[in-house]
């Protein structure tokens, strides 16, 4: 039986606001479950904020990508407009958000037992929590577009668009969703900062240099540079290994 959030073709021509309605209340649903734990650490009311502020982020997210995606879809070919794009990426965040639900319990329970805010090893959390919640919500969110794919196959004329444009979902999500992400700060409550729904100055820095410095704070520089060439040497053989593969038909 085919479940009520798997993609099917008839979401990118129906006008039926049914799985429109059911996608967003997944999503909002199973981000606020998964981002009450993301700030339960700092204080249960920083959980409570994150809890709201997680859907919002992919809320906006969404309709960023929804506009940028509709002109991707005349320059790539996919025929994807505006109204269509959305539809497809709100389905996607929806599988997202149940993979982050499905983690919830874990999630809370590290920030449950991670050293206090107040402790000394507070920093070290803090940057941990940065580190693995970016990672696990990366990966859910690929997870999610990746559904797509036997959508996207049927939908577009060749597989070289529907790849195209799958990492272009990709792709704009992640950009846009991180710098999203820095203005709604915090999520995970600095220790040394009071709790607060919004920062004063949103704008100031950026995610990726608080990435870098999470990333600093946890591995000595020797060991950046390390995993960076193992990413480097691993992504530029998988291109290769690809590159040599038979060619599918289109």
């Amino acid at each position: 039986m085919r479940s009520h959030l798997e993609p099917s073709p008839a979401l990118l021509a129906a006008r039926d606001r049914g799985p429109l309605v059911r996608s967003l209340g997944v999503t909002v649903a199973g981000l606020a479950l998964y981002g009450f734990t993301v700030g339960f650490w700092r204080s249960p009311l920083m959980g409570v904020y994150v809890a709201i502020k997680l859907p919002l982020l992919v809320l906006l997210t969404l309709g960023c990508n929804g506009f940028l995606n509709g002109l991707l879809g005349g320059l790539l070919g996919s025929g994807l407009g505006f109204r269509q794009s959305a539809q497809a990426l709100l389905s996607a965040f929806a599988v997202a958000a149940l993979v982050l639900a499905s983690l919830a319990p874990v999630t809370f329970f590290l920030a449950l037992n991670a050293p206090p805010p107040d402790a000394p090893g507070a920093a070290t959390a803090h940057a941990s929590f940065l580190l693995s919640h970016t990672l696990l919500i990366a990966v859910a969110g690929v997870i999610g577009v990746l559904r797509l794919k036997s959508l996207m196959r049927n939908h577009c004329r060749t597989r070289r668009i529907a790849r195209q444009t799958l990492l272009a979902w990709i792709a704009g999500n992640a950009f846009i969703g991180a710098q999203f992400s820095w203005i709604l700060r915090p999520f995970f409550g600095s220790p040394r900062l009071r709790v607060a729904f919004l920062r004063d100055d949103p704008l100031q820095g950026n995610f990726y240099e608080a990435l870098w410095n999470a990333l600093r704070q946890l591995l000595p520089a020797g060991a950046i540079a390390v995993a960076a060439v193992v990413i480097a040497v691993t992504a530029g053989l998988g291109m290769l290994l690809h590159s040599q593969r038979k060619p599918l038909p289109s």
